[in-house]
């Protein structure tokens, strides 16, 4: 019996994404002055109103108010008098020292180790979960759905910023349902619903025409069939939004940030924080060493879960499961990924050099998937290729 999965993205000026957006832009803006800092940066916000709170310790001074808006701006909050513009939105600041009693497991220099054993000196900034995955059934490696979603998501951006449906406001959301056939393999895109922001003066005839036009057949068409279902804006109306119709809250998309429910989530969000916490750096791993299994041929699908202790460097436990896709056991690819990769949190950060500002361009559209990313290269397959001989 065929089976259907269905995952949901959001745009990039979406409440919780904004949030997400001002967080890793601080992060970005703080890591460009102290490669060692210590950042843990949230946001919420409202109508008019942004609060940017967490806390810092850096040899660094930014500007968190301007930073704030800078983005705002650059996400297409523009228009006073809509509830949230980049120009009058009240903004305060609560950034504080980090606890004393949690830097001592964690500080140490990120820059300075050169051999392993220097590894064991940053422990995790916590004790947690964190999953990766990896599959076949994408050239980015990652389930249909979520990519198909972000990629909807990311066009809808394009359209509205090139001018193309000028009509266009920030807010907006996008959901594809994929059907897989017994043996597990895509068939077909049976549903996408697109709900978009929009100026009070389009009809929603022409903005439902144009979205099929210019975003959902240019990304989706070749998975669709004639069966596939659309709904786009299916309440009609969606004038008010973005902050100003929801309130906002980073950490809040955990599920969009990385496989779209497609396996399961440890439950640490990424954005505003810094490589020593493990909710994010240890997760950006287990996707890396998931996609080098995967591109190494030892296995169809992959997923991974690691588990540390605060303070400690090495990991509790790293299970690997391939849901029988693998030409090994799953016992044989955990003792070749215990040879092959190093997850103590400082052999994380200085491998995928992550203690580099780079994070702004994960906080929408998805932590994993963009090749540019270090956690996306598959230079480690014939280290396990080798292992397998």
């Amino acid at each position: 019996m065929n089976r259907f999965f269905t995952s949901e993205s959001v745009t990039e000026g979406h409440p919780d994404k904004v949030c997400d957006q001002i967080a890793d832009a601080v992060l970005d803006a703080i890591l460009a002055q102290d490669g060692n800092a210590h950042v843990a940066c949230e946001c919420c916000c409202t109508r008019d109103y942004l609060l940017i709170m967490g806390e810092v310790t850096a040899k660094a001074s930014v500007d968190f108010e301007k930073i704030a808006r800078n983005k705002i701006k650059e996400i297409g909050y523009t228009v006073p008098g809509l509830g949230f513009d980049c120009d009058t939105v009240k903004i305060d600041v609560r950034m504080n020292v980090q606890s004393a009693d949690i830097a001592q497991g964690v500080n140490g220099s990120m820059e300075s180790a050169e051999s392993k054993d220097e590894f064991d000196r940053v422990g995790a900034g916590d004790q947690g979960l964190m999953f990766g995955y990896a599959g076949s059934e994408t050239e980015e490696k990652m389930p249909l759905a979520i990519t198909l979603s972000h990629k909807i998501c990311k066009k809808l951006a394009e359209v509205r910023k090139s001018g193309a449906a000028d009509y266009l406001r920030p807010d907006g959301k996008a959901q594809v349902t994929v059907e897989y056939d017994e043996k597990g393999d895509v068939v077909r895109v049976d549903t996408v619903v697109l709900s978009t922001q929009h100026d009070e003066n389009v009809s929603m005839d022409k903005l439902r025409e144009d979205m099929k036009k210019l975003v959902i057949l240019p990304v989706v068409g070749d998975r669709m069939d004639g069966k596939t279902k659309i709904f786009i804006n299916p309440t009609g109306r969606f004038v008010i939004g973005g902050p100003a119709g929801d309130s906002g809250l980073t950490g809040r998309k955990i599920i969009v940030d990385t496989y779209g429910g497609f396996v399961p989530h440890g439950g640490g969000s990424f954005s505003g924080k810094d490589p020593t916490k493990v909710d994010r750096s240890a997760t950006y791993y287990a996707r890396y060493v998931a996609k080098n299994l995967v591109a190494s041929g030892i296995c169809k699908q992959c997923e991974i879960q690691v588990a540390y202790a605060i303070g400690r460097a090495t990991p509790v436990s790293i299970d690997v499961r391939t849901d029988g896709t693998g030409i090994v056991s799953d016992e044989k690819i955990t003792e070749i990924v215990k040879k092959v990769f190093d997850f103590r949190p400082l052999a994380i950060i200085s491998g995928l050099r992550l203690n580099r500002p780079q994070y702004g361009k994960t906080a929408a559209y998805g932590h994993f998937g963009d090749p540019t990313f270090a956690w996306e290269q598959t230079d480690k397959t014939e280290e396990i290729k080798k292992l397998l001989s």
